[in-house]
């Protein structure tokens, strides 16, 4: 057995200015979406993609949030218009997340920007974008690692794991995901 560390977390260190806001503002932030976000009736859709812009997240018209969306940061997610965000979608925007007009993220899927680094003894926390295209859908409980740009007009198949780009028009499925046919 090795006597090496692995990890130390004590010697962890969130970097600065990671989650783009004060920490008050975080707090309110998680405040407000228990409080007035989940408890929304599902209609209200304009009411949540107010709350998300009043946090700075850039939301077009006519997206469908429904109230079940949990979203980290919110002013670090941009979605275009008419895109559908399903019941219990997981936005883990440590890093920027960029959803683009008429994209549907199914019920449960997991989109996370946030990783640490399992080499470094300090366990270091890191953010990577994600960008969603055009015209994508990403059928029920697909993960999406940080780093990922899925293309525009590409279908990932259920259960599905991204952990690298994918081509534009294609369907691709699995863990890891790859091409299936074109779309």
């Amino acid at each position: 057995m090795s006597s090496r560390s692995y990890q130390k977390l004590a010697h962890f260190k969130l970097p600065p200015d990671f989650r783009g806001r004060p920490g008050w503002y975080v707090q309110l932030w998680w405040l407000v979406q228990s409080l007035l976000f989940k408890t929304s009736p599902q209609f209200m859709y304009a009411w949540r993609r107010g709350l998300l812009k009043l946090f700075g997240a850039k939301i077009g018209k006519g997206v469908i949030i429904r109230p079940s969306v949990h979203t980290q940061f919110p002013w670090k997610v941009t979605i275009g218009d008419y895109s559908w965000i399903g019941d219990e979608v997981v936005l883990y925007s440590l890093g920027e997340i960029e959803i683009g007009s008429n994209v549907v993220i199914s019920q449960r899927s997991y989109l996370c920007t946030g990783s640490h680094d399992y080499q470094s003894e300090s366990f270091p926390i890191f953010a990577q974008k994600i960008t969603i295209e055009d015209e994508c859908w990403l059928a029920t409980d697909v993960y999406v690692a940080p780093n990922v740009t899925i293309r525009r007009g590409t279908v990932v198949g259920a259960r599905s794991s991204v952990f690298h780009d994918l081509a534009p028009g294609i369907i691709a499925v699995g863990t890891p995901a790859q091409q299936l046919r074109e779309r």
